[in-house]
């Protein structure tokens, strides 16, 4: 089966959509030791500052970055505790870039056998404006990707 799982996540109620799957799947179906590395990139790198009417992008400082690093690896464990429950090893990653990117190199990077991910579900008019980081993902690499869709009314936090 499965040895090394990476779940990507984004702070989402929708795309910790995954993580009961993942689950499911490692407690009934293995009896191999199980690594599950959640992701979690930092893709905005600048924020704006406005004045007046005027606005320009603004790179976040060294120790605004380590801020905002630290708020999502707390995350990333508070969102593993179930899964350590149950006794599955949890790892943790926060780089910063392009979602697709880092999701695709941190496959490499730990030798995932399998991505786990939730989709958004967006179509026409909304998956063109904000792309599918999910499809970007399935299209750029060879390991497996099991996509899971959050279920309906399922709110972003």
């Amino acid at each position: 089966m499965f040895e090394k799982i990476l779940v990507p996540l984004d702070g989402s109620k929708v795309g910790e959509a995954a993580l009961p799957v993942i689950e499911r799947l490692i407690t009934k179906c293995t009896e191999a030791e199980v690594e599950v590395t959640l992701l979690g990139v930092i893709t905005l790198l600048r924020h704006w500052v406005v004045v007046g009417e005027a606005s320009a992008p603004v790179s976040y400082t060294e120790d605004e970055l380590t801020s905002i690093k630290e708020r999502v690896m707390n995350y990333l464990e508070k969102t593993g505790d179930s899964l350590k429950s149950k006794g599955i090893t949890v790892k943790h990653m926060v780089p910063s870039g392009n979602a697709a990117e880092e999701i695709l190199k941190a496959a490499g990077e730990i030798n995932a056998d399998l991505i786990a991910m939730s989709t958004h579900g967006r179509s026409g008019l909304r998956r063109m404006a904000f792309g599918s980081i999910t499809d970007k993902v399935l299209r750029g690499t060879k390991i497996p990707v099991l996509m899971v869709r959050a279920a309906e009314g399922t709110a972003n936090v």
